[in-house]
C-alpha cells in the first residue's frame, strides 16, 4: 500500500506542478531542491504516474554512485509499499534488481552510458533524471551530453531533468536549451555551525597523505560531539584509509562505529541507511554520504574539510586520487545532513576565516581526470574529439590528445580517431579501456577466467593489507572472506561471462598475473636499476617500499603507482614480477631499434640501441655514424656546454666583441654574435670545419675567429668597413696604436696620460665616444673620462699634482692641450 502520509510530507511536492508544466512545454528542466525534500524519491514516482492520475511513463534515474542508486530504489519501493524489483528497481555494475513490471529504474551514470551506447534511442524510456549533477562527475556530464544529442536528433519527446541540491542552475539551464529552472523550498531545520579548528600545527594534505595530527583532532571532535550533543554523529573523511584510522582512534566510545564508503559491502551500507540500532551511532563516511542519502538519526555532522579528487600526470602516465580541501558547496551539503530530520549541528574542523577562501564548487572531473574512457565513449558515439557534445566544460586538449594516444595503442580507435569494432566491444565491458585491452588480449594468452581475476583486482585496488605484490594479492583474494574479496568474486563472474569460450594458455599464476598487468599498463613495465629502484618504459623512475619482496625482481609490471609532491620517483603501490619477454610482448608498440648519435657525457656518443620506451635493452657502438647526425650532435654540444668548446684566441674574442658592438649600435646587417644566436647558426659560420669534426677534441682545434668572419655582411659590402667603424686599434698623438676594448657597454681606450697631450676631443668609433682610461706612467689607472676636453680643464690639475712628484722623469706640463705627446721620459739636455 502506498504510504500516502510519507509522500505528502516531502516538501518537493510544492514544485511538482511547475516541473510538470516545464516538461510538458519544453521537455527539459533544471530542478533545484535542498537535501531531504524528496527530489530523488518523489519526483521519479510522480513522473512515472505511480502516485496519482498522471500518465504512465517509464523513468530512468541516474545516480553518481552505487550506494545512492540502491538506497534511492529501496526508498521509492518503500513509499509504494513494495519490494525492490517490482515497480521500482535498480541496476549497478554487477547487480541488477528489476522485474517485468518495473517502470522506475535507478541506475548509475556509468550504466546509463552503457545503455545509451547500446540503444541511442532509449526505446521505451519516457524520461531521464540526472541526479546530483552538481558533483560534476565525468560520467554524469557525458550522459547529459549524450541525452541532449538524442533529444535533438532522435527523440525530441524524451523528457530530461537535471536535478541537484546545490548547482550552477544557470549553466545547466543554458546547456539544456534555456530550460526552465524549478526550485523547491525545503522545510529546513536549523543547523548550528561550530568552528573547531585544530589547536596545533597541521601540515596541509598532499597526494594521498593526510597529517595524522588532523585525523587525531577529528577523532577528538567526534568524542566532543558525543559528549555535547544528542543523536547520531556523521563524520566526513576523505578516504577509506582515513576512515579506518579514525575508527581505530574511537575504540571504546559509547556508540557503534560504522563505516560507509564505496567499497563497503552492500549489506553494511544498507544497514547504515536503514538506521536500525539500539544505541547511538558514529558513521564515518566519505563523500558518498553527501548526496542522495538520508542517514536516519543523524543530528551531528563532524566535517574534516577534506575530499578526494582525481588527478592525472599525462607526461608520466600516472593517475591517482589526491586529497584536496572540500568546496563550499560540499560543505553545505555535508552540513545539511545534520538538519534533515530535526535541528542539528555541524562541527567544522578548520578556521572560520578559511571558509571564504575555499572553492565555490568542486573541480569538474572533466578538467582534472584521465579522459581515456571519456574519449572512447565519444568515439563510439561518433564524435571523436567531443566537439559537438553539449558540455558545461570542454575537455582539455592535452588530456584528450593523451587519451587518443592510449586508445590508438590498444586498437580502440583508427588513425582518424573513430572507434574500431574492437573499441566498441571494449566500451561495452564497463572497464577503463586499458583494463578492457588487458581482459581481451589477456584472455587469449592465459584464459578468460584468470584474465578476469587479474582485471578485477586492477579495477578496484585491493586493500593495503593485501600487500604490493599483485600475484600474492590474487591468492589472498581467492581465499579471502572479507568484503573486498566478495566484491572481487562478483566482478570476476561478470567479466568472465564477457569472455566466455576463450581458452588461452596455461602459464603459472605469477606469469599470468604479470602478463595481464603489463597488457593493461605497458608504459609502466619497468627494469631494475638497483637498490629497489626501477625505470619504467615511460621514462619515470619508480621505487618499491622498504621490505617489499619486489626488491629482488629484475622486471616489474607496475599496476598502481603515485608520485608524491617534490619526489623524483614514483612509489610502487602494486606490481607484478615479469620477465623481459613479457615486457617485450606487452609493450611491443614502444619497442624501437635505431642508431643514436648524440652529445652525452661531454662528447659525441654514437651507438645502435634497442629500446622499450625509455628502457635500453641492448647497446652496440656505431662505428660509422652519418655525418649529418654527428654535426647535429656537435652543435647540440655547443648549445649545452657553450662556445668555449672552440679555440678562442685573443684576436677571435676581440673580433666577436667588435661585431657585438656594431650590432648594438648600428643593427643589421651586422650579425648577432650572442651565444644563443651563434649556437643556432652553426651551419652558417662553422662549415666546413664542423663537417670534418667527429668529437670534442676536434672542436678545440677550430679557430673561432676565422670561422666568425663568415658572418660578416659581405653581400652588402659593409664587411669592408669593419676596421673603419670598429677599428681594432686607434692611433693616439704619441704615435702609438692602442687597442680598443669592446667588451663592455662602451668602447674603452686605456692609454697613458702623456700620450694624449695635444688631443683636445675624445676619440670615437662608429660615432660613439670611447671611454678613456687615463693611465699613470706605470700603467695604473689615474682617471676615467668620456669627455677629454672637460678633463683637461677640470680634472688634469689634480692628477698632475698627485703624480708629478711620483714620476718626476715624465713631463707634466701645465697646459696639456698644447704640449707634445710622448711615450718617453723627459729628454735630458734637449
Amino acid at each position: 500500500m502506498i504510504r500516502t502520509d510519507a509522500l505528502r510530507r516531502l516538501p518537493v511536492r510544492t514544485a511538482l506542478p511547475a516541473l510538470e508544466h516545464a516538461l510538458d512545454g519544453q521537455g527539459t528542466a533544471v530542478l533545484c531542491a535542498p537535501p531531504g525534500t524528496g527530489k530523488t524519491t518523489l519526483v521519479p514516482l510522480v513522473l512515472a504516474g505511480l502516485t496519482g492520475d498522471g500518465p504512465a511513463r517509464r523513468v530512468l534515474v541516474a545516480e553518481p554512485r552505487r550506494i545512492a542508486a540502491r538506497a534511492a530504489a529501496r526508498r521509492m519501493a518503500w513509499l509504494l509499499g513494495e519490494g525492490v524489483g517490482e515497480r521500482v528497481g535498480f541496476t549497478v555494475r554487477g547487480e541488477r534488481v528489476v522485474g517485468r513490471g518495473t517502470v522506475v529504474e535507478v541506475v548509475t551514470t556509468g550504466v546509463l552510458l552503457q545503455q545509451l551506447q547500446r540503444d541511442q534511442e532509449l526505446a521505451g524510456v519516457d524520461a531521464v533524471i540526472v541526479d546530483e549533477c552538481h558533483e560534476r562527475h565525468l560520467d554524469a556530464d557525458t550522459a547529459a551530453a549524450f541525452l541532449l544529442d538524442v533529444r535533438e536528433t532522435l527523440r525530441p519527446d524524451l523528457r530530461l531533468v537535471a536535478a541537484s541540491a546545490t548547482t550552477d542552475a544557470a549553466g545547466w539551464a543554458r546547456l539544456l536549451g534555456d530550460a526552465p529552472v524549478v526550485e523547491a523550498r525545503g522545510v529546513s531545520h536549523p543547523v548550528e555551525v561550530v568552528w573547531a579548528p585544530p589547536t596545533g600545527t597541521v601540515r596541509p594534505p598532499h597526494g594521498m597523505r593526510v597529517d595524522p595530527a588532523l585525523l587525531g583532532h577529528v577523532a577528538a571532535t567526534v568524542r566532543r560531539a558525543l559528549d555535547e550533543r544528542e543523536g547520531d554523529v556523521l563524520c566526513f573523511l576523505p578516504g577509506v584509509g582515513e576512515i579506518g584510522r579514525v575508527a581505530g582512534m574511537l575504540a571504546g566510545v559509547d556508540a557503534d562505529v560504522l563505516q560507509v564508503h564505496g567499497r563497503a559491502p552492500a549489506a553494511v551500507q544498507d544497514a547504515v541507511l536503514a538506521g536500525s540500532s539500539d544505541g547511538r551511532r558514529v558513521v564515518l563516511a566519505t563523500s558518498v554520504a553527501e548526496s542522495s542519502l538520508t542517514v536516519p538519526g543523524v543530528r551531528v555532522v563532524v566535517d574534516s574539510g577534506l575530499a578526494r579528487e582525481p588527478r592525472t600526470d599525462h607526461a608520466r602516465g600516472l593517475g591517482a586520487l589526491t586529497t584536496v580541501r572540500a568546496s563550499q558547496a560540499a560543505g553545505r551539503q555535508r552540513a545539511g545532513r545534520a538538519g534533515r530530520e530535526a535541528p542539528g549541528v555541524v562541527y567544522r574542523c578548520w578556521q572560520q576565516a578559511e571558509d571564504g577562501r575555499l572553492a565555490r564548487f568542486p573541480s569538474p572531473e572533466i578538467a582534472v581526470a584521465d579522459l581515456t574512457a571519456f574519449a572512447l565513449q565519444a568515439a563510439c558515439w561518433g564524435d571523436p574529439d567531443a566537439s559537438r557534445l553539449a558540455l558545461l566544460d570542454p575537455p582539455p586538449a592535452g588530456a584528450m590528445a593523451a587519451a587518443r594516444e592510449v586508445l590508438a595503442a590498444v586498437g580502440a580507435v583508427d588513425a582518424r580517431g573513430r572507434a574500431t569494432e574492437r573499441g566498441v566491444r571494449m566500451s561495452r565491458l564497463g572497464l577503463h579501456p586499458r583494463l578492457a585491452r588487458a581482459l581481451l588480449d589477456g584472455a587469449a594468452e592465459v584464459g578468460g577466467r584468470r584474465a578476469a581475476e587479474v582485471v578485477a583486482l586492477l579495477s578496484e585496488e585491493p586493500p593495503r593489507a593485501y600487500g604490493d605484490d599483485l600475484a600474492a594479492a590474487l591468492r589472498t583474494a581467492r581465499r579471502g572472506g572479507d568484503g573486498y574479496a566478495a566484491r572481487w568474486r562478483q566482478e570476476v563472474r561478470r567479466l568472465s561471462s564477457s569472455v566466455d569460450g576463450t581458452a588461452g594458455g596455461a602459464p603459472a599464476d605469477d606469469a599470468a598475473v604479470g602478463l595481464v598487468a603489463a597488457l593493461a599498463f605497458p608504459e609502466r613495465v619497468a627494469r631494475a636499476r638497483g637498490a629497489g629502484t626501477f625505470l619504467m618504459a615511460s621514462g619515470t623512475g619508480a621505487q618499491v617500499g622498504e621490505g617489499s619482496g619486489l626488491h629482488r625482481a629484475s622486471w616489474l609490471a607496475v599496476a598502481v603507482a603515485d608520485r608524491p609532491a617534490h619526489a623524483a620517483s614514483a612509489r610502487v603501490r602494486l606490481a607484478a614480477v615479469i620477465d623481459e619477454d613479457t615486457a617485450r610482448t606487452a609493450a611491443g608498440h614502444v619497442r624501437v631499434t635505431g642508431e643514436e648519435v648524440r652529445w652525452a657525457d661531454g662528447d659525441v656518443v654514437a651507438r645502435r640501441v634497442e629500446r622499450l620506451g625509455a628502457i635500453e635493452l641492448s647497446v652496440r657502438p656505431l662505428r660509422d655514424p652519418a655525418p649529418a647526425a654527428v654535426r647535429e650532435a656537435l652543435a647540440d654540444g655547443m648549445r649545452r656546454e657553450g662556445l668555449g668548446l672552440l679555440r678562442w684566441t685573443r684576436e677571435a674574442e676581440q673580433l666577436r666583441e667588435r661585431l657585438a658592438f656594431l650590432r648594438r649600435t648600428r643593427g643589421a646587417p651586422w650579425p648577432d654574435v650572442s651565444d644563443d644566436a651563434l649556437a643556432a647558426r652553426t651551419g652558417e659560420w662553422l662549415e666546413p670545419e664542423l663537417s670534418r669534426a667527429r668529437r670534442r677534441s676536434d672542436l678545440a682545434r677550430i679557430d673561432a675567429g676565422q670561422a666568425l668572419r663568415r658572418l660578416l655582411p659581405w653581400a652588402t659590402g659593409e664587411a669592408a668597413r669593419l676596421d673603419e667603424l670598429a677599428p681594432d686599434r686607434i692611433e693616439v698623438p704619441s704615435g702609438s696604436r692602442i687597442r680598443v676594448d669592446y667588451g663592455g657597454t662602451q668602447p674603452v681606450l686605456a692609454v697613458k696620460v702623456q700620450e694624449l697631450f695635444g688631443l683636445r676631443e675624445t676619440p670615437s668609433v662608429a660615432g660613439v665616444p670611447v671611454l678613456v682610461h687615463l693611465l699613470s706612467p706605470a700603467g695604473r689607472p689615474a682617471a676615467v673620462t668620456a669627455d677629454l676636453a672637460s678633463f683637461w680643464r677640470e680634472g688634469y690639475r689634480a692628477v698632475r699634482a698627485e703624480l708629478r712628484g711620483r714620476y718626476p722623469k715624465h713631463p707634466w706640463p701645465e697646459d696639456p692641450t698644447t704640449a707634445e705627446a710622448t711615450r718617453f721620459t723627459k729628454r735630458a739636455g734637449r
